[in-house]
């Protein structure tokens, strides 16, 4: 006596028969399956129109998804755009450390900046981007090498900001160096009362960008 074929067999069997339909169309238009948003039975061919509808509302979600990202970095691009033709349109030198932090501020919306410098020329040495800076501080930045997102772990850093960064729960730490140079000659630090606004894995392309064009700018400020 044959025993029954298994579910998988008998998909097995379509599978590698696609042309069984087609030879049986009676059948394939006599089955019902149970509809999934309800307790009636449709055909087989409905429930297949269900699920390409189902995928391709799947779809559009995503495409929506891809091209409300695709805006964002534009809009974001934009900004940085703007905020590097306004450095490259600072002829004093010594105006360049506030200009960094108003664009931050002003076209990235970042609610506490600050930022600090080592190494400086002594002619910029008023300045208040050039304050004293712990050695910590120091080995910290020379230790990022992308910019570090997160939390607001105590840094010591994170004081320079507005009240202490008594407000600050999220965190962008942005390492100043000439190039690939192994240390860093200042940091840029970006805060927000909105943990969520610098998350630990989110990306930092546009971030890198920033720490390269504010380098860059702000090298011009240091000591031969």
């Amino acid at each position: 006596m044959t025993s029954p074929a298994s579910a998988e067999q008998v998909a097995q069997y379509l599978r590698d028969n696609p042309g069984f339909f087609e030879a049986n169309a009676e059948l394939l238009a006599s089955i019902t399956v149970p509809h999934p948003h309800g307790g009636r039975a449709v055909s087989l061919v409905e429930r297949q129109v269900d699920l390409l509808r189902d995928k391709n509302k799947a779809l559009e979600m995503r495409l929506a998804e891809l091209l409300r990202i695709g805006q964002e970095n534009d809009a974001i691009a934009s900004k940085l755009q703007h905020w590097t033709r306004e450095l490259l349109r600072t002829r004093d030198v010594q105006a360049l450390p506030e200009r960094v932090v108003a664009g931050m501020a002003d076209d990235f919306s970042v609610p506490h900046v600050a930022l600090r410098l080592w190494g400086v020329d002594a002619a910029h040495a008023s300045l208040l981007a050039a304050a004293e800076v712990e050695p910590e501080v120091r080995t910290l930045a020379d230790s990022v090498r992308q910019p570090y997102c997160g939390p607001n772990a105590d840094f010591k850093a994170a004081t320079w900001l507005p009240g202490g960064g008594a407000q600050t729960r999220s965190i962008a730490l942005l390492a100043m160096r000439v190039g690939a140079a192994p240390g860093a000659f200042g940091l840029l630090v970006l805060g927000s009362p909105d943990p969520a606004r610098f998350q630990t894995g989110m990306g930092t392309a546009f971030l890198e960008r920033i720490a390269e064009i504010a380098s860059a700018a702000l090298s011009r400020l240091l000591a031969d």
